[in-house]
């Protein structure tokens, strides 16, 4: 039965797929490929969840995590293209962010230490960050370049290069945490998230479920901040010469 719900499912696909033939939108491929794609990645990752779990083996889910990691990386790093380094900061911002949140998680005693809390978790966690970390990019990129008189007057002034990109930073940093703290502030009114649907319809109580929703919520909100302030620190010199003075291209 599930098997052929699943095949039933592609209909709901040919539904954007006739409206972009209709309307001559041109995304035909795109939204075949990007079907085809979530289809395939996630049968695959469920066959490896389940060995996984089942063997237990502390290598596996390392590598799982690693993997989970890399690709976060490589995804956020194509908002930044052209920065110099700019793979290793959002590596370095996302496994910091990865490692308070999860360590308050099981340190509290909130989660157990097994794969089937572990691996989940971090790939929300993970997945959260790297929205945030892109968002970070390209909103950096736009706002040094229609800030640079700024930047550059504030420097002239004598301020430093941190203090002179500063109020930018700022600004970064808050467009970068709108969605996801829209998302929380429709939480329950508009949407009701992955995490509590899934426990309701596997049979848990609403009010079990909402407590772990929160608990998640909580930890992405705290995930996204700790990713956008970590990579601000480790990626705002990289907008200046070695000089210390304001790059002339955008990077």
């Amino acid at each position: 039965m599930a098997s052929l719900t699943i095949w039933f499912s592609a209909l709901f696909i040919i539904i954007p797929l006739l409206f972009s033939a209709r309307q001559k939108l041109a995304l035909e491929k795109e939204i075949a490929v990007s079907a085809l794609r979530c289809a395939i990645q996630l049968f695959l990752i469920g066959y490896v969840l389940q060995y996984i779990f089942a063997s237990n083996h502390p290598v596996l889910i390392a590598l799982l995590l690693l993997m989970m990691l890399l690709v976060a990386t490589w995804n956020a790093a194509r908002r930044g293209a052209g920065i110099p380094g700019i793979h290793w900061r959002i590596a370095s911002a996302m496994i910091f962010s990865e490692l308070v949140t999860m360590s308050l998680l099981i340190g509290t005693g909130s989660i157990k230490l097994t794969p089937q809390y572990l691996v989940p978790l971090s790939g929300m966690i993970l997945g959260n960050a790297m929205v945030v970390s892109g968002l970070f990019l390209s909103q950096l990129k736009r706002e040094v370049n229609s800030s640079r008189g700024e930047i550059e007057t504030l420097l002239s002034l004598g301020a430093t290069r941190r203090q002179a990109i500063q109020p930018v930073i700022k600004r970064v940093i808050k467009a970068s945490m709108i969605p996801t703290f829209d998302t929380m502030k429709t939480m329950g009114l508009v949407q009701l998230p992955g995490t509590m649907t899934g426990m309701i319809i596997a049979g848990a109580s609403p009010v079990d479920a909402v407590k772990y929703q929160i608990m998640i919520m909580f930890s992405l909100a705290a995930a996204a901040t700790l990713s956008a302030m970590v990579l601000a620190l480790l990626c705002y010199s990289l907008w200046y010469t070695p000089e210390g003075y304001l790059r002339e291209q955008e990077q």
